[in-house]
């Protein structure tokens, strides 16, 4: 039986839970409590994330730890749920919620800011239909990783407290160790929570839900009218602000090779977190096309194609604002189309600042798109490395005899390179007065998908110090130095082919 923490406990750890999503109708959640876990270790935990929320776990033992972050022991003002949401997963429609996580509620940090704090893989609830509500240690691992990686490469993102694992087994294609991860994030409120809502028909919910959101993640929007007649009412401004920020976060998945290899509905989140990293990875050879899922069998979220999917996400997002934007359905369906419309011209403007950051330059000219798309033209058919391209040219080592080098002789880049140093002079900037911008745009390591897996093979054999020592090169991903150096080099050619599966 899950029980609580004393008073002095929550008080000594920090917690400061509020459970402000459960003032919404209860339909939209409902109370579950983790599973019984009887044997649960503690894996590692993020002591720097525990410090920016207020929290502290330093003078807790590792068992009082273990029970807290697999459910077994709770904090007192904790109030566990699971959130209902549906989704549109590689574009069919379905009902879902969570169905192996429990939200504890929201903590409020010493700053004021509220935050999620939830178990991924603690037990079956009311929206589990026939699965088991349990995770296994290396999808919890991994998620650790790169979510506490893109946070460092200044990417929105939840985040990871803490993994244990369950001493429970998990049943998949193999008998795996069952694990919990503890995530935080701004909200878990989806694409598909307000999905959920149109589903079953129920606008006072939507509008409550909408006016929540706004409250939450948008105050500057909450003094706006919410009258259908004002064509500037707050749920017009909400759906354009959504967009805005979806846009700004796929730019940023795009400059770093970033592929989330999922993009359903349900794992939008209106708050412009990147969530649920489960067949995600990073573009080694850049090539537009690349997909690393194995279910993705028709390439439907690839690189190239995550900017066009977050316009239909956004798309199926704007269809449930509909009975808030207009009296009028046909005047709110143009409105909506409207906002929807501009979701490509904002893309393109976060994601070409990026690009001229990126390439070192501090203003802007109309020639820049096609350069940039010159070198990605290069890029793709000389098949060079997305990362390291970009980092050559920060650091000028183009001649510095490691691999992939020797395309920076063909005639193709040599052209490029010396269009790139003509826009540089267009400037009165030199490669040198350019490099101190582009070393802080480029990142000279990612979460390269061998080294990932590497790390995860480690962990779950019992040693934790391969991925650790990862995560010291991960959360400084522009610092260039000897102990970086290994982790920059791309895979060997006979782990190219890489996949990535759901972790489900």
């Amino acid at each position: 039986m899950t029980s609580q923490f004393s008073s002095a406990d929550s008080d000594g750890q920090g917690w400061n839970l509020e459970s402000s999503y459960c003032a919404l109708p209860e339909v939209l959640f409902k109370d579950a409590t983790p599973a019984e876990f009887f044997d649960p270790k503690l894996c590692l935990v993020n002591h720097t994330l525990a410090q920016e929320l207020g929290l502290d776990f330093l003078s807790f033992e590792d068992n009082v730890l273990a029970q807290l972050f697999s459910g077994q022991l709770l904090p007192e003002t904790s109030r566990p749920i699971a959130q209902a949401y549906a989704g549109h997963q590689f574009g069919g429609f379905t009902t879902l919620g969570d169905g192996r996580a429990h939200l504890l509620g929201e903590h409020r940090t010493p700053s004021g800011r509220l935050v999620d704090v939830q178990f991924k893989g603690s037990g079956v609830t009311p929206f589990s239909r026939s699965g088991d509500g349990l995770a296994a240690l290396g999808p919890m691992l991994r998620e650790y990783i790169i979510s506490e990686a893109m946070h460092a490469l200044g990417i929105p993102s939840t985040r990871s407290l803490a993994v244990v694992t369950t001493g429970q087994p998990v049943y998949r294609e193999t008998v795996q160790q069952g694990a919990v991860l503890t995530r935080v994030a701004s909200s878990h409120i989806r694409v598909g929570t307000f999905q959920y809502l149109a589903a079953i028909k129920d606008p006072e919910t939507l509008k409550q839900l909408a006016d929540y959101t706004i409250d939450r993640h948008y105050p500057d929007l909450a003094d706006a009218s919410d009258d259908r007649s004002d064509k500037s009412n707050r749920y017009l401004l909400l759906l354009a602000r959504v967009i805005d920020v979806q846009a700004a976060l796929v730019a940023k998945w795009q400059l770093v090779g970033f592929i989330h290899g999922v993009m359903n509905t349900d794992n939008m989140a209106i708050g412009g977190d990147t969530i649920d990293y489960g067949p995600c990875a990073f573009m080694d050879r850049y090539h537009p096309g690349t997909v690393f899922s194995s279910i993705d069998h028709g390439g439907r979220y690839a690189y190239a194609n995550q900017p066009p999917i977050a316009q239909w996400n956004l798309a199926r997002f704007a269809e449930t604002l509909i009975p808030l934007l207009d009296e009028d359905q046909e005047r709110a369906i143009e409105v909506a189309t409207d906002a929807l419309h501009q979701f490509p011209e904002l893309h393109e403007s976060y994601w070409l600042d990026g690009m001229r950051q990126k390439l070192g330059f501090q203003v802007s000219k109309s020639e820049d798109r096609e350069l940039v798309d010159s070198l990605l033209a290069w890029m793709e058919t000389a098949e060079v490395d997305f990362t390291n391209t970009f980092d050559d040219l920060s650091t000028g080592s183009l001649s510095a005899g490691k691999p992939g080098v020797a395309a920076y002789q063909q005639p193709e880049f040599k052209i490029w390179f010396e269009r790139w140093q003509s826009r540089l002079q267009a400037e009165g900037m030199s490669e040198e007065s350019a490099r101190d911008g582009m070393l802080q745009a480029n990142p000279a390591v990612i979460p390269r998908n061998h080294r990932v897996e590497e790390a995860l093979a480690a962990a779950v054999a019992g040693d934790l110090g391969v991925m650790e020592r990862l995560m010291q090169v991960l959360l400084n991903p522009f610092a260039r130095n000897d102990a970086s150096l290994a982790y920059r080099d791309p895979p060997p050619p006979n782990q190219c082919d890489y996949k990535t599966f759901c972790g489900t």
